[in-house]
């Protein structure tokens, strides 16, 4: 991995930053202080705090193709926030 970046999760679904995610191909994801929900597909249709997949604490998540990291969307099942732990790389 060769690049990493702290995402917050709040009210509104959120995805990879650009800049951070273009040119890589992996993310390895880890949740902290609260658990979110995701979908895959959040480009198109967008996770809600009752509907997707739940991420809690301490999960790790891993992406292995560059649609998953442009396309998933996160956002915050309770009510606190979440911070996003990413760091992203190639693989050969």
């Amino acid at each position: 991995y060769d690049a990493f970046e702290s995402i917050t999760v709040s009210t509104s679904s959120i995805g990879f930053t650009a800049s951070f995610r273009e040119g890589h191909t992996h993310a390895l994801v880890t949740v902290e202080a609260a658990a979110v929900r995701w979908r895959p597909e959040g480009a198109n249709i967008a996770p809600t705090a009752s509907v997707g997949h739940v991420f809690e604490i301490s999960d790790i998540l891993e992406l292995s193709h560059p649609w998953q990291l442009e396309n998933i969307r996160f956002i915050r099942r309770d009510a606190a926030d979440a911070t996003l732990m990413v760091s992203y790389g190639n693989r050969r």
